[in-house]
């Protein structure tokens, strides 16, 4: 099932937390999420990102929905702070 957004909203996948460093330390358990996403799709009012763009994003703003094992959230164009 895909995720169609409407006017202003942005449809992305949430990127799992690093789990190894480079160097090959381990992390462990994230205490946070990460505030960067990936765009999966974007409704017909945005214009400043499209589909495939690394975003970062206000984390409290953002609607969160799991589908297909996949961690999706769905935000406000104006609730994006950057591309990556």
């Amino acid at each position: 099932m895909a995720l169609k957004p409407l006017n202003d909203r942005i449809v992305a996948l949430v990127e799992k937390p690093l789990e190894k460093t480079k160097s090959g330390i381990l992390l462990g358990e994230a205490k946070e999420k990460p505030a960067y996403a990936v765009v999966e799709s974007v409704g017909p009012d945005v214009k400043s990102v499209k589909k495939g763009d690394k975003i970062v994003y206000k984390e409290y703003s953002t609607t969160e929905i799991k589908l297909d094992e996949k961690n999706y959230i769905i935000l406000k164009e104006e609730d994006v702070l950057a591309t990556l």
